[in-house]
């Protein structure tokens, strides 16, 4: 076999798939495919948020929210954002994915007040 036979399909392959399709090392890293989205979520009131609401924060499916409103219902208001570590499923880590997008609202009504709900 001759260099010419070797040569010109590499020339053909270089033709069709240039080198700029090939990523350089200089070229910005690709992101890391097991990172999940970023997610554009307002802050829930955990005092106030429904068992939909609460799946709509990362890591926290159907079964945890329904474990959440029940120990509301039957405790009564969350005095902390830290309280829902209390709650079987919610540890450190998943305390830390969902902290940002939980709140606790200072601001009660006269309704919740009349009917006990708030603490000083």
């Amino acid at each position: 076999m001759e260099t010419e036979d070797i040569l010109w399909p590499i020339i053909i392959a270089l033709m069709l798939f240039p080198l700029a399709a090939i990523p350089s090392a200089r070229a910005a890293p690709r992101e890391n495919a097991k990172k999940p989205p970023e997610l554009k979520l307002a802050s829930i009131d955990i005092n106030q948020a429904s068992e939909e609401d609460f799946t709509k924060l990362p890591g926290v499916g159907p079964e945890l929210a329904k474990r959440i409103v029940a120990y509301r219902t039957k405790h009564g208001r969350f005095h902390r954002a830290e309280d829902l570590l209390v709650i079987r499923g919610i540890g450190r880590k998943k305390w830390k994915a969902i902290q940002p997008y939980i709140r606790i609202n200072t601001q009660h009504t006269g309704r919740e007040l009349a009917a006990g709900n708030w603490v000083a």
